[in-house]
């Protein structure tokens, strides 16, 4: 599994008019799946977010993590973090995962990041979404499990 995860301040999620997923200072963190993929991999790539170190201290280093700070997740099933753009124009989309087996290690990757104790708000997967965000400072890390 694959996360790129910004820093910010809000983010939100639409699909159409309707917002589905709405955040304030947290993380914005898009999730790819791939074949080797596995409930593990996603629970040890939820520990992994929750846990990581990008949100400001009182003297502005990065040192705390969401769990310290409350911050709030929005997550957000992308598996263009898959595409491959080696050759050609044209990105191949063969190491993405298929929707029926991605879906649920998106589910189990956002239940177990609420288990860990941070909230959590999502976007709608399979669905034609619009992401807007305020990245803040910017900070953005892609993770791998």
């Amino acid at each position: 599994m694959r996360a790129l995860v910004q820093r910010v301040t809000e983010a939100q999620c639409l699909v159409g008019d309707e917002v589905v997923g709405m955040i304030g200072e947290g993380l914005c963190v898009l999730v790819g799946v791939t074949h080797e993929d596995t409930e593990v991999s996603a629970t040890r790539l939820a520990t992994k977010v929750a846990n990581l170190r990008v949100l400001d201290d009182a003297d502005g280093t990065m040192n705390h993590s969401l769990l310290e700070t409350g911050g709030a997740a929005l997550v957000v099933s992308q598996f263009t973090l898959y595409g491959d753009a080696s050759r050609g124009r044209r990105p191949a989309w063969s190491a993405a995962a298929a929707p029926e087996v991605a879906e649920p290690l998106i589910e189990t990757f956002t239940q177990a990041l609420a288990e860990l104790g941070v909230p959590v708000a999502t976007g709608r997967f399979r669905a034609d979404m619009q992401v807007a965000l305020v990245n803040d400072g910017p900070v953005t890390l892609l993770l791998e499990a």
